[in-house]
């Protein structure tokens, strides 16, 4: 298998565009340790490429196999890993990975509208919460293996319209939640789809460009806005959504038709930043980071006056993890490390240290 390294979103809407079927693998449960927990996805195309990972690369050899059979087929195949024997060997490779999983493999194209995942895309696109439904198994002829189901439709059982109907709060997690509806001899995987971190940049300068980059790495939607036109160029920030040249007086009323997970100030412009400053007091950001040492942050901070209030538990600065960093490439490394753990809602320490302190002291 060759993993082509790009999100699921590029990937997906790059095939669909060429009208390439692709095979959708979909986590339908889990037991033990594993790698990725029910609900996570994947896609594979005719080609051998694919997008997403279920495992650390130890079952996708084997996938693209099963999901070549799919693609001739269009039909459904739901397929089960046991690792957790250390001393089985699977494909030549003792795993030992201390889990297993049962994984869905379903047929995208034309014909059925690239569904469920063009309505992920969907979702994810328009920053709109949303759920699908997989059957997993069945025993019911009038619910197929591997069909889909988005709500409203005719024939779908009551409770698990329920759950598809049932309003949620966006979901911000690196990846999709789910839980099982068992009804009418089939089992349906409901599939809360996770949507993508919303990063707003104040300031476009050249270290900025990292921050950018790492976050559309991690598949994060990103938005740079500078009151330099020469700064807000969108070809220095080509994987960026949206790139804006606006006055800093005009940040409150884009804040007020916007909804952000984190906003970094970074402008380097003393004036420009207290500015956006004051109008990210009056926002419900909850993440905002500020570039610069402890005694700036303490200058703005009294520049802005009584809006400094507005920040309590949600402002970070200096900001970043301390890892080191001295390059602006280290820094943003740093940086949006950071707002993954305090969106995360974890600390940002060594899982070795934490590890340690849950051992018994002899």
């Amino acid at each position: 298998m060759n993993h082509s390294g790009a999100p699921l979103s590029q990937f997906f809407n790059r095939h669909r565009a060429a009208g390439t079927p692709l095979v959708l693998a979909t986590i339908a449960e889990t037991l033990g340790s594993t790698y990725r927990k029910a609900g996570a996805q994947m896609l594979i195309s005719p080609d051998g490429s694919a997008a997403g990972l279920l495992s650390g690369g130890c079952l996708e050899a084997d996938l693209m196999e099963r999901a070549q059979k799919v693609l001739d087929t269009g039909v459904a195949m739901a397929i089960e890993y046991d690792t957790r024997s250390s001393d089985d060997i699977l494909w030549g490779i003792g795993l030992g990975c201390e889990g297993a999983m049962r994984i869905v493999l379903t047929r995208l194209d034309q014909n059925n509208g690239y569904q469920p995942f063009a309505h992920v895309e969907q979702a994810r696109s328009d920053n709109r919460s949303a759920r699908f439904a997989l059957v997993t198994a069945t025993e019911n002829s009038a619910y197929p293996l591997g069909t889909t189901y988005r709500g409203g439709e005719a024939n779908i059982p009551t409770a698990v319209a329920t759950a598809l109907s049932t309003t949620t709060s966006l979901v911000r997690t690196q990846a999709n939640s789910a839980t099982t509806i068992e009804v009418d001899r089939a089992k349906f995987l409901i599939v809360t789809i996770a949507l993508p971190i919303q990063l707003l940049l104040l300031g476009a300068g050249p270290d900025a460009m990292p921050v950018a980059e790492f976050a559309a790495m991690l598949d994060w939607h990103v938005c740079v806005l500078d009151h330099r036109p020469a700064y807000a160029d969108a070809s220095r920030f080509p994987r960026a959504k949206r790139v804006i040249s606006q006055p800093v007086a005009q940040l409150e009323t884009h804040l007020q038709n916007a909804r952000y997970d984190a906003a970094v100030v970074m402008s380097h412009h003393l004036t420009s930043d207290a500015g956006y400053l004051s109008a990210l007091a009056h926002s419900a950001i909850p993440y905002v980071g500020l570039l610069g040492p402890a005694p700036r942050r303490a200058r703005l901070m009294n520049d802005i006056g009584s809006r400094a209030e507005g920040f309590h538990g949600r402002l970070h600065g200096p900001i970043g993890l301390d890892i080191g960093a001295t390059s602006p490439e280290t820094i943003a490394l740093a940086i949006i490390s950071e707002i993954q753990a305090v969106l995360a809602g974890r600390s940002g320490r060594s899982f070795s240290e934490t590890t340690d302190a849950a051992r018994p002291t002899l």
